[in-house]
């Protein structure tokens, strides 16, 4: 009886190994999560009330842009520009929604020759910026975050 009772010990504290269960630290896990993360991408892009209704996300980002961008056309029709020379010229927009829905205009890529032509166009772009109904910041995994993206603007002038 004795030989089974140090048996059964033996085989108990031997199988103790079996149940050691692996613990992870809330650390371990944050960064196993960051490293899958895709830092680039966004759930839902930044978005005005217009665009609500539109259904996929292809849809909501185009509707952004081509309201943005049509804003800030609008505003720049509405100044009476003169210049000397006819201008034809993409302008390179970097843009910084914020999680908070403002739009923050980061850096501009404009040709001398505009620059020269029309020497407030920073100001106008900046007025345009300011003038934009309310946006809805861009959400990631249930979170409003700041994005940053980039917008060509054409600009003809005669």
């Amino acid at each position: 009886m004795r030989q089974i009772c140090a048996f059964l010990v033996v085989i108990l504290l031997a199988s103790c190994g079996y149940f050691n269960v692996k613990k992870t630290s809330s650390e371990t896990f944050l960064n196993e999560e960051l490293q899958t993360f895709k830092w680039n991408d966004v759930d839902e892009y930044p978005t005005f009330s217009l665009c609500d209704s539109l259904s996929t996300k292809q849809e909501k980002k185009q509707c952004f842009t081509s309201v943005l961008t049509g804003h800030i056309f609008t505003h720049l029709q509405k100044e009476i520009i003169v210049v000397t020379q006819d201008i034809n010229d993409t302008i390179d927009l970097k843009l910084q929604v914020s999680e908070t829905g403002t739009i923050i205009l980061l850096e501009t890529k404009i040709d001398s020759l505009t620059i020269r032509e029309i020497p407030n166009i920073n100001d106008l772009l900046e007025e345009s910026l300011d003038a934009l109904p309310k946006i809805f910041p861009a959400i990631k995994r249930g979170q409003q975050v700041t994005t940053e993206f980039k917008l060509p603007i054409i600009i003809g002038v005669n």
